[in-house]
């Protein structure tokens, strides 16, 4: 009698065989990820474009208000992008899609050469524009984040250009 393992993808041809090995005990790796602005898949050197999030942020908040996410789980920004959110971010109109008491604010980093591996946290416009015109690739990452609830979800990705950033 041949049996399929619903654990993983091999099949086992006969009873004698030995079952695979349960979910718990095998070990998944995780490749690095790379903030840099190669990492942005399709990007090519020299192109203008962006990646926008707004399904999977939609797909998030959908899942909270149908109970399935608790708040403490969509609610977790580190404390530095907490102080980030309060310090130097951009105020928006749109009112928290969690707790619906605040409006978020937009957070920006920047990655790219001579630049701390964290990467640089923008304060203006003008310091964005001012990164556009040093040479290399730099890509900014912009977030929002909730000031009240610690909400936050990456909302674009582009890189940066003269062009872009004009």
């Amino acid at each position: 009698m041949a049996t399929i393992c619903s654990l993983c993808p091999r099949s086992q041809a006969s009873e004698d065989t030995e079952s695979c090995e349960p979910r718990a005990q095998r070990v998944a790796t995780l490749s690095r990820m790379s903030f840099r602005p190669g990492a942005i898949r399709g990007a090519e050197p020299g192109t203008p474009g962006e990646i926008d999030y707004r399904l999977a942020r939609r797909s998030l908040i959908s899942e909270f208000k149908k109970g399935r996410l608790a708040q403490h789980e969509v609610c977790d920004a580190h404390p530095e992008l907490r102080r980030a959110a309060q310090e130097c971010s951009e105020a928006t109109s749109m009112v928290c899609p969690i707790c619906e008491d605040d409006h978020v604010v937009l957070v920006s980093y920047v990655f790219g050469p001579r630049l701390p591996a964290h990467g640089r946290c923008i304060t203006s416009k003008a310091e964005l524009r001012k990164l556009a015109k040093r040479s290399g690739e730099f890509a900014c990452y912009v977030v929002e984040v909730c000031p009240s609830c610690s909400w936050n979800h990456l909302a674009r990705t582009f890189l940066l250009n003269p062009a872009r950033s004009a």
